[in-house]
């Protein structure tokens, strides 16, 4: 998975332009069918994709906490919301609740999500491959197409079935 991982990074360097120049095309015109293709692909994807195996999403990047996912994880662990806040997260740049630091502090040494039950709505949502009115996030997809293979392999697949 390592070998992957180094050759993704370049892989997804490598097609930046390429990928940046088809998200701009796609902004402008957007497919009718373009939500039921990347629902389609994504399903195609994940299901020859063991998250798993690679578990770079929490290794190398943190989620967005909401107040929603605060709640429910510090209920989980029998905490106050503040509490949990002091112990695990930070405010970034952007006011927003993230991790204090990455790989994610819930990744066990097996890439198992230690609170995946109750995991942030970021987490549940990654890659965002399926997300309905796809369009509105290329700027999210091209860099979550360096930090995850199946969101690389979609794009790729993307760009085939939906040529521009």
């Amino acid at each position: 998975m390592k070998q992957i991982l180094n050759s993704l990074n370049k892989l997804a360097k490598d097609k930046h332009i390429e990928n940046k120049k088809y998200f701009d095309k796609l902004k402008k015109k957007q497919p009718k069918n373009l939500d039921y293709v990347m629902q389609e692909l994504h399903d195609k994807e994940f299901k020859k994709t063991d998250c798993l195996q690679c578990a770079n999403c929490c290794k190398t990047t943190g989620p967005l906490f909401t107040l929603a996912d605060i709640e429910r994880i510090s209920k989980s662990f029998r905490q106050k919301p503040q509490q949990f806040i002091e112990q695990y997260l930070r405010v970034d740049e952007d006011k927003d609740y993230v991790l204090n630091s990455v790989p994610c502090t819930f990744l066990d040494s097996e890439n198992y999500c230690m609170i995946y039950e109750v995991r942030p709505k970021a987490c549940r949502e990654f890659p965002h491959t399926d997300r309905k009115k796809f369009h509105q996030i290329s700027d999210l997809t091209l860099k979550n197409v360096a930090i995850c293979p199946a969101a690389y392999n979609i794009v790729e697949e993307m760009k085939k079935r939906l040529p521009l």
